[in-house]
């Protein structure tokens, strides 16, 4: 289970840091890094950056929460180890 866990918080932590590099501090984002004008006909430049703001904060709060249902799982396990001290 704590592998598990472990694998998801790694999975959830890599795009995060690939959903935050595509993201622009100055709101040019994605239509600027994928293909300039052509991004904004297909979804729009506040759609886009809108989608990715959604994502970034999903990812966040799961993470968030892998984090502390990983400490549970850890916590549980080394007390079934150590006979509940």
């Amino acid at each position: 289970m704590v592998n598990l866990l472990t694998i998801l918080t790694g999975v959830v932590c890599l795009l995060l840091m690939l959903v935050v590099l595509i993201q622009n501090p100055k709101g040019g984002g994605i239509d600027s890094t994928f293909g300039g004008t052509q991004a904004n006909q297909v979804i729009g430049a506040s759609r886009s950056t809108a989608v990715i703001e959604k994502v970034t904060w999903g990812l966040a709060a799961a993470l968030f929460i892998l984090c502390i249902l990983t400490a549970l799982a850890v916590g549980a396990l080394d007390a079934g180890v150590s006979g509940g001290i």
